[in-house]
């Protein structure tokens, strides 16, 4: 309420405070409140806490706080910018040597956590805690005492403290003698902090250097949602006495002894009104935050009960059950052990929560069907399954219909509940593409099912309609269905044909594998959606092909000729529809399952489903995963570290079971050197999951006092070749024995002393053969893995420790010592849980962040930075900016501000970014050290080119930590160095950046060639004019040899060449002459880049700027223009595409009709007018196999739009065709025409460099291309491809002739 608002209240009115009475709950809520001021958190208190912490102010020293929110006006921006500035060009510094090109050793670690003097906190007491003599006794209780606080000042002095309800004083009592007696002369303060400062002038002065210390920004300050961990912690073990409670409700447990009900606060939060913006705002920020709650919550009773400290609630030892905070806590039931043992359980806990979280993300109707908050915690070599108490289970309510009404055991009944039970699932099915079946149930009598079999649906006390055991909801992977794969050919059904190309082959390896050690290898849902896609390409491409034999497209979609109602349904038998008249997908979930009988009238719709699964099976080896394989050949594709490789795997719906086929398709692959940095993730990551299945079974039966001891014993083994098990005399068994502890318990547990690197890397080994199909490869020790993959050590232990949830104290490691254990227990800092939870989605920011990446595909940068700005809005309003995609909004907000002009602007917003990265991805995670890169960009721009150089030097150590210098990443930050750099420095990095473009992209690459160029502009600075003809030739070589004599961009590079070669003969003349000074200071001049060209070059780089075309339009292109020859010879004249300067002419198209990216099978006029309507309106032209990305329907290549002075405009010529329509394209899946949504084809349209999804503005590695841009100067810096052959861009200044470095990146498609 605000004062105006106030009745009665006139200018000059006085106010007077009025210090309310305390209540026993406001006392401790005040208590809290100091503790909490007291204790601000310094530099690495999220490290204790076991949180990945924020650098970025350790390396400005500057706070984001100072700059304003990206709303306000750019002089503001300004003005803040240079208020927050710290460095000056006299304090640039050289790149440390550990971080150099070639250097010899890896960084030291403890440069990954820098300290910050800046932010320690200043102690302002030694101890403040409840007394010893709480609560207070009934007498006192009576007199008004809430609370007894003992107090020790930094001057050494005790002191207690009563609370009351006028406020604090101090009373008599000691440590020996309670007497709740005022003290003589003490006054009741109302604050206690001002009762404190009376006591102890020291805690006075630290409170007010505390009380002016800089505020932290907002981004944080604030509590994540979700834990996000740090392998490392303090330097130190010992630390401040910290508040026991780290969870949001910490007050509230100290008050409340209530136990919550998570089900019905998630379900309640998901009840409230959505019919507004504000109303979905609020309903999206409740369901966040609950569901953030449920999960620390899960969190902290997995520690408690793995810790013993708490009885299970059933008498089954070998599955105890526990209930803590109202999380009710399993290992998994028997479902799991039956299907794999323990194996099939952790299998059954994972596929769970996925299939739980695939439901929750139903929308519409289809919310009316809930699930329970769930999630699944490791800790200590234990997976814990947690989740809400499920309503209506017991104590249902007399003659109610509540209780089991859908399942496998539910027998027949019929009442209105079922029925809207049934369409629920009903639609379910059909969103997720699940076949409705029936099974024999128990009693013999057929069961409808539109879920596997073993899901239960149930009504609620709550009146809510649940589906529960959901774990085997999608379709089983035929490659591990070992007993169906030795039958027959009886599994195809009849009239199936098969698709050219598409024949259901099970790789043979995986027949030789011995069995798999569960039976629950099921299909991702990413899968599923990627083969139906293809399957409706196929389809469309079979009608076209049927009609076009029958008398053409357009005879056959006439009214009343059934030529066309024939095409369809032959294609529907061609690609195995499970409809005749329409184009309709579906899988059986239980096909497969073992124990599930189905009826015998449905005998040749289970074969019929079987072809499926096995073509299914089938298209992840000969599609997806070959797919994957020519992405990361041109570098779209580059992840850093494994759990980035798991994430690219996934999002084209490949198991991480398929690691071993993954490296077999490599090794098979004559471009398997270029693709060695994925054979080092592959490889990295099935030794680390090997291990860690193994680690878990090590860890169990270790008591308590020997955790430390048998953690670093285990990563010795690891690591360390041939590590030996600890002697009879060390210090372990010392401190048992001093412990009294032997017999048969001691030895049971040191059990694992004995255990040895030989046996551990054997026992990999053999778990690699049955999980991943390796026989070979892996070697007998860490050092195998080094010498012939290149992986590192330090990458292995930061890896091992992320997935096992271990954190190392801070220093340095030397893991090639083999005399001497190189981590001891004094090493392992803690073990903390792992945590795999439910993401819960935000609608409206999500959908305005995917319209603004599709504004921006097609170039209309305004609108694009409107959307982005409400989105970012959106997204703080529900999570506070702390979420993934939030952080890849603000990373494109940034971009967009910078190419609108704003480098403030950016600067601000990016700067945000990294701490946020740094919060809710990891210090270390991939994508932050790409958020340091383009923050370097905004920062050279607005001249603080120190601070741009340490955020480039900061993300270069940390690539060499995650992963190493042999990754092609590493070409675009040593170009980005070469660039901010001067002198040999620069020439170095760039050098660099040249050899790892030249292996990973090839020495007639483009990019290569735009390395040989920003090398020769920097060796023409230092007047080494031979050495830079001769790496300007190399790049006119490619130039002639990718574009053509004639195309502007080879013309600019021979002026450059010309340009240097005049220099360098009146530097030779000179040197003749005897040194006589040179007197053209305008060549010079010309071969020195601007500070505006440099800048457009590190955007280039880092992939700011973008390419007008792909290099499949490119083929297209070619592909039409000889299609054009060869119907010239007939007399007839189509018509063919043109492009010139930048402004892409796509006329790919005539009347209705679309030719998609790269379509191998073009017709003529009348053909693609009347493929969008094919068989009397009910089916619709779908995109070619090569207008997806990974299997899934995306986004075809759109020109991105001139840049004009910083700004992005339309370009002149509309974008038509298949390669510039995607808004109104559409999709007959399942027997209906859904709109493609253009957001989510946008959503990864640019190249990835470490797997997340959500980052748009990637580095430059992508397919060829050409790129349009106009300098500041307003000087023509980019042209497009003019010439037959294709083309990949190099941006060339008009007016200098400096060629800079160009970007080569047309839009990424979505993989999901």
């Amino acid at each position: 309420m605000e004062l105006q608002q106030v009745k009665g209240l006139k200018p000059g009115a006085a106010l007077r405070l009025v210090e309310d009475p305390y209540s026993p709950r406001s006392a401790r809520a005040h208590l809290a409140r100091v503790q909490d001021l007291l204790r601000a958190e310094g530099p690495h208190d999220s490290l204790r806490d076991g949180r990945s912490p924020s650098i970025l102010n350790t390396l400005t020293h500057t706070h984001t706080t100072d700059a304003p929110p990206a709303g306000h006006s750019s002089k503001s921006l300004k003005r803040s910018a240079s208020n927050t500035k710290t460095d000056q060009p006299g304090q640039e510094t050289p790149p440390p040597e550990y971080i150099l090109p070639g250097a010899t050793e890896l960084p030291p670690l403890a440069t990954l956590l820098p300290a910050d003097p800046h932010s320690e906190v200043p102690t302002c007491l030694l101890d403040l805690s409840l007394s010893c003599w709480n609560p207070p006794p009934g007498p006192r209780k009576l007199q008004g005492d809430f609370l007894y606080i003992s107090v020790h000042t930094r001057e050494g002095r005790h002191f207690d403290i009563t609370s009351c309800p006028r406020g604090f004083f101090l009373n008599r009592s000691t440590a020996e003698v309670f007497d709740p007696r005022p003290a003589p002369s003490s006054a009741v303060c109302h604050c206690l902090s001002d009762l404190l400062s009376q006591i102890s002038p020291e805690f006075k002065q630290n409170l007010t250097a505390l009380r002016n210390r800089k505020q932290r920004s907002s981004e944080e300050a604030l509590a994540s949602l979700y834990r996000v961990l740090s392998w490392l912690g303090p330097a130190s073990a010992t630390h401040s006495h910290r508040h026991t409670h780290s969870s949001p409700l910490a007050i509230q447990q100290h008050i409340s002894p209530e136990t919550p009900d998570w089900n019905e606060e998630l379900q309640a939060a998901r009840d409230l009104p959505h019919k507004t913006l504000e109303e979905r705002l609020q309903r999206d920020r409740a369901i966040q935050q609950v569901n953030s709650a449920f999960v620390w919550a899960a969190t902290q009773g997995a520690e408690t009960v793995i810790d013993g400290c708490v009885e299970p609630i059933n008498s089954a030892m070998d599955d105890p059950a526990f209930l803590w905070s109202g999380v009710f806590l399993s290992q998994g039931g028997a479902a799991g052990t039956l299907l794999g043992g323990e194996r099939g359980k952790r299998a059954a806990q994972r596929l769970e929560l996925r299939a739980v979280q695939t439901y929750s993300q139903l929308e519409g109707e289809l919310q009316g069907l809930h699930t329970l908050p769930t999630a699944v915690v490791d800790y200590r070599g234990v997976r814990l399954s947690a989740q809400a108490l499920a309503p209506g289970l017991q104590g249902s309510e007399a003659g109610a219909p509540r209780g089991l009404l859908y399942g496998y055991t539910a027998g027949p009944m019929e009442n209105p509940h079922r029925r809207k039970l049934l369409e629920l699932l009903a639609q379910s099915a059909k969103g997720l593409s699940l076949q409705r079946h029936a099974v024999v149930g128990p009693a013999g009598h057929q069961v409808p099912l539109f879920t596997s079999v073993d899901a239960q649906g149930l009504l609620g006390a709550d009146g809510r309609y649940y589906v529960l055991d959901v774990f085997r909801t999608m379709p089983a992977d035929a490659n591990y269905q070992r007993a169906e794969e030795e039958k027959s050919e009886e599994g195809k059904a009849e009239g199936m044909g098969q698709v050219e190309g598409e024949e259901a082959v099970v790789n043979s390896d995986l027949k030789e594998t011995p069995g798999f050690p569960h039976g629950l290898c099921r299909l991702r849902l990413e899968l599923v959606k990627a083969f139906i896609q293809n399957k409706n390409t196929q389809f469309t491409q079979r009608v076209r092909e049927r009609m076009e034999e029958n008398g053409g497209v357009e005879e056959c979609v006439k009214d009343g000729d059934p030529r066309g109602a024939e095409a369809v349904r032959g294609a529907c038998r061609d690609v195995g529809s499970i409809s005749d008249i329409i184009f309709e997908m579906r899988l059986n979930p239980n096909v497969f399952t073992p124990g599930v009988e189905f009826p015998s009238s449905e005998t040749a719709v289970i074969q019929h489903q079987k072809t499926l699964l096995r073509e299914a099976g089938s298209f992840i080896l000969t599609h997806q995963i070959p797919a994957l394989l020519e992405d990361c050949l041109h570098c779209r594709e580059m992840p850093i570290d494994g759990a980035a490789l798991c994430h690219v795997l996934h999002e084209r719906g490949i198991n991480l079971r398929y690691l071993g086929q993954l490296t077999t398709a490599i090794s098979q692959s004559e471009d398997k050197n270029r693709l060695r940095h994925i054979t080092r993730l592959a490889y990295s990551e099935i030794v680390l999951r090997s291990a860690k299945r193994i680690f878990n079974n090590f860890l169990q039966p270790v008591e308590v006092s020997s955790l430390s001891a048998a953690v670093s014993h285990f990563l010795c083994c690891l690591l360390v070749p041939h590590h030996n098990p600890a002697s009879p005399g060390e210090e372990p068994k010392k401190r048992s024995r001093r412990r009294g502890r032997g017999g048969g318990g001691a030895s049971d547990s040191m059990a694992w002393s004995v255990f040895s690197g030989n046996e551990l890397w054997s026992l990999i080994g053999q778990d690699a053969k049955v999980t991943y199909g390796l026989t070979e490869g892996l070697g007998t020790s860490a050092d195998h893995l080094v010498e012939h993959y290149g992986v590192q050590k330090m990458s292995l232990l930061r890896e091992f420790c992320l997935k096992t949830g271990i954190q190392l104290r801070l220093r340095d490691y030397i893991l090639d010592n083999r005399n001497k254990a190189p981590i001891g227990p004094d090493d392992v800092y803690n073990i903390l849980p792992v945590v795999k939870h439910l993401t819960m989605t935000t609608q409206d920011a999500s959908r305005m962040f995917h319209a603004a990446q599709g504004y921006l595909q097609k170039g209309q940068l305004d609108r694009a930075y409107e959307q982005l700005k409400e989105a970012a809005y959106l997204f703080g309003r529900v999570c506070d900016d702390l979420h993934p995609k939030a952080c890849s909004c603000l990373s494109l907000l940034a971009k967009a501000a910078y190419l609108q002009g704003r480098p403030a602007e950016a600067r601000s917003v990016q700067l945000r970014v990294v701490v946020i990265s740094e919060r809710v991805l990891g210090f270390d995670h991939p994508n932050t050290i790409k958020q340091y890169a383009l923050l370097a960009i905004y920062l050279y721009a607005g001249g603080e080119t120190a601070l741009a150089q340490r955020c480039l030097y900061r993300a270069r150590l940390l690539l060499l930590l995650v992963h190493g210098e042999d990754h092609p990443y590493i070409a675009t930050l040593d170009s980005s160095l070469g660039l901010v750099l001067q002198g040999k420095q620069s020439i170095q990095f760039l050098q660099n950046a040249l050899k790892i473009n030249t292996f990973f992209r090839g020495p007639m690459d483009v990019k290569t060639a735009l390395n040989h160029h920003l090398l020769a502009q920097k060796m023409c600075v230092a007047e080494d004019y031979r050495g830079a003809m001769a790496q300007e030739r190399e790049a006119l070589t490619v130039f002639q040899n990718k574009c053509g004599e004639d195309h502007p961009q080879t013309k600019c590079s021979a002026e450059f060449l010309k340009a240097i070669t005049q220099q360098a003969v009146r530097v030779e003349r000179s040197l003749r002459q005897g040194g006589a000074e040179l007197s053209d200071s305008a060549a010079l001049e010309t071969l020195a880049p601007s500070a505006d060209t440099t800048l457009e070059q590190l955007a280039l780089v880092n992939g700011i700027l973008k390419t007008s075309y792909s290099e499949k339009l490119l083929q297209l292109k070619e592909k039409l223009r000889e299609q054009k020859a060869s119907e010239e010879a007939t007399d007839t004249k189509p018509e063919t595409p043109e492009t010139a300067n930048g402004e892409q002419a796509e006329e790919q198209t005539t009347n209705e009709g679309e030719v998609a990216e790269g379509e191998t099978t073009p017709t003529d006029g009348a053909a693609q007018e009347m493929t969008d309507q094919i068989a009397e309106g009910h089916v619709e032209e779908t995109p070619s196999p090569e207008e997806k990305a990974n299997g899934q329907l995306s986004t075809t290549a759109k020109a991105e739009s001139p840049i004009l002075n910083g700004n992005c405009s339309a370009s002149d010529t509309d974008e038509e065709g298949g390669a510039g329509r995607n808004e109104d394209q559409s999709k007959l899946t399942n027997g209906e025409v859904s709109p493609t949504a253009n957001g989510n084809q946008s959503d990864d349209a640019e190249p990835k460099v470490n797997g997340v999804s959500g980052s748009h503005d990637e580095e430059d590695n992508t397919k060829d291309g050409a790129l349009t841009a106009v300098s500041k100067s307003g000087s023509k810096v980019g042209v497009s491809t003019e010439t037959d052959t294709q083309s990949e861009a190099t941006m060339i200044n008009g007016g200098n002739n400096i060629m800079t470095n160009g970007e080569v990146a047309p839009a990424r498609q979505d993989s999901e």
